[in-house]
């Protein structure tokens, strides 16, 4: 036996998964450790749907817990249900934990129209979490805003990433919802210096032809979940591209040399390069998290992808890789993986 082969031993007591991770719909999932246990939260089939069932007129965005990474379980709902004027629609929650407080970004609103930011807090990960009052932005200014995304600068400075509309054409960008980037002055209120991260630009990431917005109609592409981790010095916004419904959903990057860009995607012309579907297999992958497995040093990419009868988005997870060429993932798979750490 060469030296670099694992021991029968060690083979043994390597850890496996399969995606999909957890069995129920989970969508955009956002995975955090705190004190050694991981946690996840994500839209679910009443959230996506705008659908009030008995659990949801009380609590929003179901949570799921894991003290191995690998095995999850449903631990309840996260967000005491805001005032119901405020829509039926929750996406896309993220969490933040800063000076003893766990802060919940998610937006709500009626279907396609009328998407706010807003944040909840709580003392305790599983919550319950207790909406602010109040929009991060201004509806007049910005009446459709989703995916909130907190990031925490080395220098302990807070940021939200985010994705909006945009209607102009300026400097070749193509028509549709994009990412933005604006400091947090407070954890639950921004400074108001917003800037544009990056806009679609390629054909892989249309959402619909013709599509009728704002009283136009147009050819609309979707930038959206944006996600970043810092790496070797740069920052890299992940983010997913498409029509979250197909099989052309998948996720890209942008990297910047400082968190408020500029940014560049360049190089993606051809589809996205970390995540893309594979055909009778996995469906749409899209809407990543990015955390470290209990090792502490594999990085995992977490994202959702659909199966192959299209039925729900459902929670999965791969390696993420760092090459010269930027990131890359193994994935998405569906067969039976080796994580690489024992237990």
């Amino acid at each position: 036996m060469s030296q670099t082969e694992p021991t029968p031993e060690a083979v043994t007591q390597l850890r496996t998964y399969t995606n999909p991770v957890y069995p129920g719909y989970f969508a955009d999932p956002f995975v955090w450790q705190y004190q050694g246990v991981y946690y996840a939260i994500g839209t679910g089939a009443a959230e996506a749907a705008g659908e009030v069932d008995e659990i949801a007129k009380r609590r929003v965005f179901p949570l799921l817990i894991s003290h191995d990474f690998l095995t999850w379980e449903s631990a309840g709902n996260a967000l005491l249900r805001p005032d119901p004027a405020l829509g039926d629609n929750f996406w896309a929650p993220e969490v933040a934990y800063y000076n003893g407080r766990f802060y919940l970004y998610y937006s709500v609103g009626h279907e396609d129209k009328n998407h706010q930011l807003r944040v909840a807090t709580s003392d305790r990960p599983l919550g319950p979490y207790q909406d602010i009052g109040e929009s991060l932005i201004d509806l007049e200014e910005c009446p459709f805003a989703i995916d909130p995304h907190p990031f925490c600068d080395d220098d302990g400075q807070w940021y939200l990433f985010y994705a909006r509309d945009f209607l102009d054409t300026e400097g070749g960008a193509r028509v549709g919802t994009a990412l933005m980037v604006d400091r947090l002055q407070e954890m639950t209120k921004l400074a108001g210096v917003g800037k544009v991260v990056l806009r679609a630009r390629s054909d892989w990431q249309r959402f619909l032809v013709d599509r009728p917005m704002y009283g136009g109609i147009y050819d609309w592409h979707t930038l959206e979940g944006p996600c970043v981790r810092k790496y070797a010095g740069r920052y890299y916004c992940f983010y997913s591209g498409g029509r979250w419904e197909t099989e052309n959903y998948g996720v890209d990057y942008g990297v910047a040399d400082s968190v408020m860009g500029s940014y560049s995607d360049m190089g993606n012309e051809a589809g996205p390069r970390v995540l893309r579907s594979v055909r009778d297999r996995v469906l749409g992958p899209g809407h990543n998290s990015i955390v470290f497995a209990p090792d502490g040093q594999t990085e995992y990419i977490v994202y959702h992808a659909w199966d192959t009868s299209r039925s729900a988005r459902r929670m999965c997870l791969d390696k993420l890789i760092w090459t010269p060429d930027g990131p890359r993932c193994d994935g998405p798979t569906w067969m039976p993986q080796a994580c690489g750490w024992s237990e």
